[in-house]
């Protein structure tokens, strides 16, 4: 079938035929039920047939959307209006220095960067940054790398992971020159600037000397993409006598490493979204190896800190044992030993219905616990003293004053008398903060503001409108909503509108500021941002009430939230676009089959609209991981007839779908490109409508895109037109854009 020539009211000029991939009907069969896929053969990722097929995709997204082109420009050039393009990050110490990025103007990467730390007894003057500026280096400035140098010539570029050893010497980081995500491990002599001949090829993300600088630990991942060792490399030794520390073989677990924040062990992290277990290191006896906190066989979600209270070791245990939002419990190693259920912890952070507990980690002097609370992230301090007792005191929250911002810790160290907090909320920039620990002569402690990202172009918050909001499912469920707009678009029901959601993973789309999206609120657009079902806004039953076979909450979750928002007298119901990526390009997919009249275009991402064909190959990239996520559908019937009966690409119909953007990287590793290469003919083929289905895909991107900031500039100003065009509102309303 070749799809009717589109024709724009701009230009009248018609666009090339959309490409017609050929038909190679391939049966899948499972539990009886036989699919047949007639674009399978468009994995071939080698075949020069495949090549040259998407290739013909982008040269028809280029003539169908080329009208945009100004648009986007525009965009982009708003986008680089506002922003300070040389600057600088707060620096952040670590031992004897301090540590920062600079960007700098006309050039694609961060540089980092570290200068010497004083030491003069007061511990908060200590740990207060040096005063730096954009474009001026400070004295005894040391560059560590240059991103701009080590991409030049490249076609891709991202950094992995990075560590210094304690003493400041050696340097290691991890570089990905072709976006999927395989990482090579260079060596630095920080005292010489010579690097060391140690290279390690194909290593996952993060990297950690041991304290004593002798070894490196890092990641490997498997044929599936799933990091399942963790290996030691000593300096000066082939790479092919590298230790495996851990090596897991269950193909449904994750595998990561951090060391405990006193740096005593290394600490493994083996789990699912639903059960975990974790692996401690002694460093000081390192030859004993590893010992369980608890087994998985006992199926508790949990993450352990290890560290020393009063001299004494302890355990400090998140963990969601009797209680469905976690809680924090104090744990002696010796009770270990007995059975779980014999076992005697000490409450620190008791469950609540209402506040879901998703981590906690400690300093020298304090817990540091990290909460979600009327859908907001935020953070509470417990002093160690009198921890778990009768004189544990009462926790301490850094106070701030909007209604809708995200709040998290960026870094601590242990020693140190504060922590390095980041804030943001919708139309407030990125602020960094340290705050310093209480103190019984200071018990609420004290936020010191470090910086508030710069944004350039004339902007003032006050423009803007941020709202709370909710909508009614439909099973009577409440779905908030953050609602944003210019402050002079008018109640009139005639605005365009974009609803954007993601809802898996217990992932939550939490407020924060983006000098992209002013782009799209100053054309008039309102912006909806579901926290649909299968995200963590509202804790955990949140996310298991938008999962497996409750996943279909996710999709009439978002219908929910556009018919709100069609009702919401701000817009037109007939200029309403939506837009996801990964896990919400699946979301994309589902709400076109099952309302595309509501939508004048979607926008997905890596779109993972192909998942039950991923999910039943255990062999694909990272699909054993996402059993936990889905079901696992090899295996169980019913799984299977659920996901087949959501599935966007098997659940296309004769249906007047909409405009449509596929967005894809050739180098993804987890939303492979087939996925919606397969979904873009599929919609084609059958849509009874006219409107253009179009796939852009970036040949030398991973799943991010493509690397370097002006490069990721343009990707996210061709969406963003793609949206204003299809809604029409591709003008600045009177007084807004740059000033």
């Amino acid at each position: 079938m070749t799809q009717t020539p589109v024709q724009h009211p701009a230009d009248h000029t018609p666009a090339s035929a959309a490409p017609v991939a050929r038909k190679i009907p391939t049966e899948r069969t499972h539990h009886g039920d036989t699919f047949v896929d007639n674009y399978e053969w468009l994995r071939a990722k080698d075949s020069e047939d495949v090549v040259e097929h998407l290739k013909a995709e982008n040269a028809y997204q280029e003539a169908v959307t080329a009208h945009q082109e100004p648009l986007r420009e525009a965009i982009f050039q708003e986008i680089k209006g506002r922003t300070q393009e040389t600057d600088l990050s707060v620096p952040n110490r670590k031992d004897g220095w301090w540590y920062y990025t600079r960007s700098v103007e006309g050039k694609e990467y961060g540089i980092q960067c570290r200068v010497k730390a004083l030491n003069t007894g007061d511990p908060v003057a200590d740990w207060t940054p040096p005063a730096v500026e954009a474009g001026v280096e400070l004295p005894g400035e040391e560059v560590l790398l240059d991103c701009n140098v080590e991409a030049e010539g490249k076609p891709f570029f991202a950094v992995g992971g990075t560590a210094v050893t304690v003493d400041g010497n050696l340097y290691a980081y991890a570089v990905d020159n072709a976006g999927d995500e395989r990482f090579t491990l260079r060596f630095k002599d920080l005292r010489t600037g010579e690097m060391l001949p140690d290279v390690i090829e194909n290593i996952f993300y993060g990297v950690s000397f041991s304290p004593d600088g002798t070894r490196l630990f890092y990641t490997v991942v498997d044929d599936a993409w799933r990091p399942y060792q963790v290996k030691s490399h000593v300096l000066g030794t082939p790479v092919t006598d590298d230790e495996v520390i851990y090596q897991e073989d269950d193909v449904a677990m994750w595998l990561g490493f951090d060391l405990a924040s006193d740096r005593r062990h290394l600490v493994l992290s083996i789990g699912c979204s639903e059960y975990s277990e974790t692996r401690l290191l002694r460093f000081d006896d390192y030859d004993a190896g590893l010992s369980t906190v608890i087994s998985r066989d006992e199926r508790v979600l949990y993450e352990a800190e290890p560290f020393l209270l009063d001299g004494a070791e302890k355990i400090l245990v998140t963990h969601n044992r009797n209680a469905i939002n976690s809680m924090v419990s104090l744990v002696d190693p010796a009770e270990l030993t007995r059975p779980l259920a014999e076992q005697e912890w000490t409450t620190v952070v008791e469950h609540s219905d209402q506040v879901r507990v998703n981590g906690a980690g400690v300093t020298s002097t304090h817990v540091i616990v990290s909460v979600r609370k009327d859908t907001i992230e935020r953070v509470q301090v417990l002093a160690l003293a009198g921890l778990g007792t009768a004189e544990q005191g009462d926790p301490v929250e850094p106070a701030f004053d909007e209604e809708l911002y995200t709040a998290g810790v960026a870094g601590s160290d242990y020693e140190a008398p504060v922590i390095r907090m980041g804030y943001t909320s919708y139309f407030t920039p990125s602020r960094v903060y340290d705050f310093v620990l209480p103190t019984p002569a200071q018990p609420a402690g004290e936020l010191l503001l470090r910086k508030e990202s710069p944004v350039l172009g004339g902007y003032s918050p006050s423009d803007y409108v941020a709202t709370r909001e909710w909508a009614t499912a439909a099973d009577g469920t409440k779905v908030p909503l953050s609602v944003l707009r210019h402050a002079s678009v008018s109640r009139d029901s005639s605005a365009a509108g974009l609803v954007y959601g993601y809802g898996s993973y217990e992932l939550s789309m939490d407020p924060g500021f983006g000098i992209p999206r002013l782009s799209l609120l100053d054309r008039g657009i309102v912006f909806v941002i579901a926290h649909i079902r299968g995200g963590g806004e509202l804790g955990r039953h949140w996310y298991e009430d938008g999962k497996k076979l409750h996943k279909k909450n996710t999709f009439t979750d978002f219908i929910a939230a556009t018919d709100w928002l069609a009702g919401s007298e701000w817009v037109s119901p007939s200029r309403i676009a939506a837009m996801g990526g990964s896990a919400g390009g699946l979301l994309m997919g589902a709400v076109a089959n099952l309302a595309p009249e509501k939508y004048a275009a979607i926008v997905a991402a890596v779109p993972f609209v192909d998942a039950l064909t991923t999910i039943l190959d255990p062999e694909l990239p990272l699909s054993a991981l996402e059993w936990e996520e889905w079901g696992n559908p090899i295996t169980d019937p019913e799984v299977y007839a659920y996901m087949k009966s959501y599935t966007p690409y098997e659940n296309v119909g004769a249906l007047p779908y909409p405009k449509i953007a596929a967005v894809t990287s050739f180098n993804d590793t987890r939303v492979l490109y087939v996925e919606p290469a397969k979904w873009v003919q599929a919609l084609r083929a059958v849509s009874t409508g006219s409107e253009p289905i179009v796939m852009k895909i970036e040949m030398d991107g991973g799943h991010g895109g493509a690397s370097g900031r002006y490069v990721q500039w343009r990707e996210r100003a061709w969406d963003y037109a793609f949206v204003a065009d299809s809604v029409g509102a591709v003008e600045l309303l009177p007084g807004a854009g740059l000033k």
